[in-house]
This record gives structure tokens, sequence and C-alpha cells, in this order.
């Protein structure tokens, strides 16, 4: 498990540096709108475990690639995540003061400009893509084409359509799971499959880290509806039992606490499963990768 932590580390540092130097842009001279790319740095270097970046750099090494390949990749997968984050904790959206133990974008640097920030880091995503000189413009097109799709109208937009929709109604177990398969785990297969794009994978490997990159997804999903009930604002890095508070439909407020930790347990053995087809150095980390978000605290 240590050594797992400390690769996440070491990837989180060089996704970091990739997106320092595609945002610095060589330099180019912000006056007048610098508060702009100031809010987009604020979020997206405000720490957090980086799982989607390492799943990317992961899986391109897994099936044959090197890392360097993958991180122009991974950049564009935390750009995206941080937009997401930053338009989550909108008043319109899931209206939160914190995350990652700070001020939320809107909080610090107003609305208008936490929206904008959103907006450019989903620009900056496909900017990343696009000048990935590791790969082929044919690699590239088709990770651009995964990561819209999966971000999109039938991807990461329409499950926060659908979580808000639902929030504060019934809904049934199959509704939920839709919910998240869309808002939470597409991002989880894309940055899978951006990886495997980046190592050239053959449709066999492009299942497997399918397969995987689903149910651990959800699992991390289930595991967060857990952390709002059982953890604390200091462990968790923002307001916590928000959920029951606004009404939103929760593994937890569907089934109950320990149902949903039998769930959480259950996709993340099957995820483990697959780690083990996959094999090698990088099945044993994504095996432990498993067990990390299971019991993880925040």
């Amino acid at each position: 498990m240590e050594e797992l932590k400390k690769e996440l580390v070491r990837v989180a540092d060089l996704t970091e540096g990739e997106m320092k130097r595609i945002l610095a842009r060589g330099g180019v001279n912000r006056e007048g709108y610098e508060k702009l790319a100031e809010a987009m740095e604020y979020s997206v270097f405000a720490g957090g475990k980086r799982i989607r970046p390492y799943l990317c750099v992961e899986f391109c090494r897994a099936f044959g690639g090197e890392e360097q390949w993958a991180l122009a990749y991974a950049a564009a997968l935390e750009f995206m995540q941080t937009a997401s984050l930053i338009h989550d904790d909108l008043p319109a959206m899931d209206n939160d003061d914190y995350r990652r133990g700070k001020p939320s974008n809107h909080k610090a640097f107003g609305e208008y400009t936490a929206i904008l920030a959103g907006d450019a880091l989903i620009i900056e995503s496909f900017y990343a893509i696009a000048t990935n000189a590791f790969c082929n413009g044919d690699q590239n097109a088709r990770a651009a084409e995964l990561l819209s799709f999966s971000t999109g109208l039938d991807g990461m937009c329409g499950g926060q359509q659908l979580d808000l929709h639902i929030e504060g109604k019934a809904c049934s177990g199959e509704e939920l799971v839709k919910t998240h398969s869309l808002k939470t785990v597409a991002l989880m297969r894309a940055s899978a499959g951006l990886g495997c794009i980046a190592a050239g994978a053959n449709e066999k490997q492009i299942a497997l880290a399918d397969k995987f990159a689903s149910d651990l997804g959800l699992a991390f999903q289930v595991r967060d509806d857990i952390l709002d009930v059982i953890s604390t604002s200091a462990e968790l890095g923002k307001t916590v039992g928000k959920d029951a508070a606004s009404g939103k439909n929760t593994y937890v407020s569907l089934w109950g606490l320990e149902k949903a930790m039998e769930y959480a347990r259950a996709l993340s053995a099957s995820a483990a499963e697959t780690a083990r087809e996959i094999g090698g150095e990088s099945g044993k980390r994504l095996l432990a990768l498993c067990e990390y978000l299971l019991e993880r605290k925040n």
C-alpha cells in the first residue's frame, strides 16, 4: 500500500508539471485577465488524489507504453475533472462553500470568474490532447472523441442533469446507478481508455481497462456517499452531511449504510479480479488501488 501511495504522489507530481507547462504557454502576457488564470490555478493545483491521471498513466504502462506518452492526456483529464468540481460547487448546482479544505472557487473569486474558470479548463483539456507530441494525430483525435463523449450530453453533463433532476424525489437503485454511471464513472472509463489509446492497446486490453474502470468508478462514488455520512469536514475537505440536508439521493439514503458498504465491497472485488487478469506490476498496483479507494477517508 505504501508503494502505491508513493506512486500516486509521483504520477500526480508529473501530471501537475504537465498542467503547469500547458497553462504557462511560454509566458503569455495576461494583463487584465490574470484573475481568470489565478482562479483556474487555484482549483487545479488544490491537491486531490489525481486518481484519473493515475489510471491514464497506469493503463498506458500496463499495455506497453511509456508514461510520458500519456501525461498530456492525464493533464486533460484533471483539467476536465477540476472544471466539473468548480461548476458543481456553484449555487445553482450543489451550492458548496468548500472544496479540498479551501473555499470553493466561486467563494474565492466570485461566480462569474468561477464559471469562466470552469469553461476555460474544459477547453484547455482539448488543447492538451491536441498538442500531445508523443502521440500521433489519429491517437489524439480518438482521445478527443473519447473525452468529449464521456463528458458531454451522454456522459458527465448528462449525469449531472440527472443528479439534479432526481434531487428531493424518490428514485430506484437503477436510476441512481445510471446517474453515477454518467456523472462519475464515464470520466473514470475515459481515464483508462485514454491510457490505452496512448499505448496503442488492442481490443482485449481496452475491454479489460474499461471493465476495471467501470467497477472501480462506481465503487468510488458509493464510497463518496458513505463518507458524506461517516466522515468529518476536516477529513473530507468539504461539508459533510450535505447530501441528506439537500435531499440528494445516495446509496446510503436508498439502501442504508451497511448495504451501501456491501455494494462498494462487491464492486471493488470485481475490479480487483480484473486487475489480477491484467497482471504484471501494473496489475499489482491496480489491485492495491482497489483496496486503497475502498478504505479511503476522503
